[in-house]
Formats: C-alpha cells, structure tokens, sequence
C-alpha cells in the first residue's frame, strides 16, 4: 500500500494551511530548491551550452514523458513533454482532423475546459474549410457521435464539476463511427487511473503542475497511439520536431514517432522541478491513490451535507463518474472563496458560482478534510463572506 503519510511529508506545505487546490496547482516538493539550485549551479552554471548534452538537458522530454505515460497508462516511448497545453491541444486536434479529411465536425462538451475550445476555434478559422465546432451537454456527447463527425474532443474530467467522462467506451463509440479521438487529461493525469492504451485513445494531452507538482508553467505532455506516431501530421513544425534538428536542412522532415510532436527549446528547468515530483510519485500507486481520493471526496460531501446546506453539490454524487475534486454552488461563492482562504482553507471559484476543492492523497488526509470542514461551516453560517474585501474580484480566481 501506498504510504501517504511519506508521501506527505515530502510537500511543502505552510503551517496551518489546508490545501484542497492541487487540482488548479500542486504544492512546492521539498527535493525541488535544492534540485534545481544543483541544475542551476552544477550543470547551466558549469557545463554552459554543452550541458545540453553532458547534463542529458535534451533527452529530458522524452524520459519525462515515459514517466508521465507510466501514470497515464501509456506505451513506452509514446509520450513527450514541452510547450504548453494549449499548443498541445492544437497540435493534437490539427493531426486527428488531417485522419479524417472528408469530415468537418469536431465534436466536443459544454464542460470542456475554455482554452481548448479557444485553440479549436482558432485552427478550424485558419484551416477555413467549413469545419463546425460542435458543443453538445455532457450526457448527450455519445448519441452525437455519428458519421460526419471527424474528432472527438473531449476533457476527460469536466474542471467545473468533476464529472468523469467513460474515456474507454466513447473512444470505442467513436471508433465504430469512424471518429478520432483527442482526450484532455488536465484533471485527470494524477487523480484518476488512466489507461490510453488499454482505451485506444488516438491523441492524449495534459498538463503537469497540476496533480504532478510540476510548479506553475510546468510543460505540457502530449500521447500519440503507436499505430498513428509516424504518420501524424505536426501542424507546428518546430526545429526540435525534424527528424534532424542539427542537420539545419531548410524543409522540415518529421522526427520519428512521438519526438515530431517536440516544438520549442525544452524549459530544462521547469522540467528539473518536475523531476522532484515524479520522484515522489514513484512511490504511490494510482489505485492506492484513486480509493483514498474517493474516501477523502465521500467525506468531504458528508460533511459540507451535515453542516452547510446553503450549498449544493455540483459534482456527480456517483463517485465513479467523479474526478477526484468536489464542487459546490453558492450565488456568492467567490466571496466564500475568498473568506475561506483568508482563514487558510484554500479552494478556488469558477464562475459563475462554483466553489472548486480538490483532493490529493499525497499530501492531504482525513484530518485534513474535517479540519477544513469545520472552517467552512463557520464562514458559512456566520456570513463572514459578506465584506466587500472579499468581493473584490482579483485576477486569478
């Protein structure tokens, strides 16, 4: 069994604090400073630009990508990290819609998260061949998959809600209709047990600073299924994508599998912090983690029932259609929010009235929960969220 009381301890968390955000960002591993003072020092400080090499600085996104497709069930080598999760979202999307030429829908839910709406919106304007968006509810996404639709996009784990999508069964839905899939794994890498492989997800995408502790702008990872690695087409044809970056040809010559995906220059030391976490997830197992997170989510709901009806739950009560974070609505929630993490209890909003608490087992217990608990009770039945300096909307909510 997982030993989380270790895995805890390894997270530096301030005295006091009740961190129920890692869904948005996970916290600082304490190996981090230190690690990355080492590669600062000993390796950019020292070894200069032949640290690329000596330090091993550009083989980092694809063995941090096997170790991400470890927790994403992944086949070795069909995993790399770099870029942002938006440029990976594009990237995923422009290749699946270049499978299937003949079709112009791109079929996606309500509960996608913004930004990959964004960056599809973006590619079909450019491609301007009369491809449509389609945005359907959640429970409605497998009876729109037909035969005109050309990808399927979906966030595995609605970031509002939680609601967990059954990745393995409209992946084969999709596939008896002749549909590609793109499968956002931002809540999901980390909090749920993963299988692409065992899935046949086509494309795979996610983000690493949120359940991974990869720390804020952590690189992206994208998943490309082997049967399509050396035929995807990477709309972003970046230098250390060409299957020769060193050779500097002036056409560009797709890398070989997965590494073609690869755009920018790596960020080597986001991806050394990266490094700490993913020691400590070496530790843990995903069913270890996905039971505790049920129990600590089961508790939570429990409890915030027992003592705050004022609000209402958002998130499947089903704990097998549920990510591992909990959401509650509340007209004023974002000054809920605020009140509460003034007292050190620390959620997040999305508008318009969702109250967003997540829940990590590595680093967060039953104790934990209830002690939480007991300070949201408090705020809520006394109103102390109802002072204008909580209503003060900040940039970041």
């Amino acid at each position: 069994m997982t030993d989380f009381a270790a895995t805890k301890a390894m997270f530096e968390i301030p005295d006091g604090v009740l961190y129920l955000d890692g869904n948005s960002l996970g916290p600082l591993p304490k190996a981090a400073p230190a690690r990355v003072a080492e590669m600062l020092t000993q390796e950019w400080g020292e070894m200069l630009i032949t640290g690329w090499n000596k330090a091993g600085w550009m083989a980092m996104p694809m063995a941090l990508g096997d170790r991400v497709g470890k927790l994403i069930g992944a086949e070795p080598g069909h995993v790399v990290l770099g870029d942002t999760l938006s440029i990976k979202v594009y990237q995923a999307l422009a290749a699946a819609l270049d499978m299937n030429p003949d079709r112009r829908v791109v079929l996606t839910d309500s509960g996608n998260f913004p930004s990959d709406l964004y960056m599809a919106e973006g590619l079909l304007s450019s491609l301007n061949r009369g491809h449509e968006l389609r945005i359907v509810a959640p429970d409605e996404v497998a009876d729109a998959i037909t035969d005109e639709v050309a990808v399927l996009m979906l966030t595995e784990v609605d970031y509002g809600t939680g609601r967990l999508h059954d990745m393995a069964a409209l992946t084969k839905r999709a596939h008896d209709a002749g549909v590609v899939t793109v499968w956002d794994l931002a809540h999901t890498a980390g909090a749920v047990p993963v299988d692409v492989a065992g899935a046949g997800a086509d494309f795979a995408v996610g983000c690493t600073y949120k359940y991974l502790n990869g720390g804020p702008g952590a690189p992206a990872f994208i998943y490309v299924a082997p049967r399509h690695a050396n035929r995807a087409v990477p709309a972003l044809s970046g230098w250390l994508g060409h299957d020769a970056p060193f050779a500097f040809e002036k056409s560009y010559r797709p890398g070989s599998g997965v590494e073609r995906m690869r755009v920018g220059t790596p960020p080597i030391i986001q991806m050394t912090a990266l490094e700490t976490a993913l020691d400590i997830w070496d530790m843990a197992d995903m069913a270890d983690v996905r039971a505790t997170s049920i129990d600590l989510c089961e508790l939570f709901i429990a409890e915030i029932e027992a003592t705050c009806p004022m609000l209402t739950l958002a998130s499947p009560r089903d704990a097998t259609r549920r990510g591992s974070q909990v959401s509650f609505r509340f007209e004023d929630g974002y000054a809920a929010m605020q009140a509460l993490i003034a007292r050190d209890v620390i959620g997040d909003f999305r508008a318009p009235d969702i109250m967003r608490f997540g829940f990590t087992p590595l680093y967060i217990d039953a104790d934990d929960v209830r002690a939480a608990v007991a300070i949201i009770q408090d705020v809520m039945e006394k109103r102390l969220w109802d002072r204008a300096e909580y209503k003060a909307r900040s940039a970041v909510t």
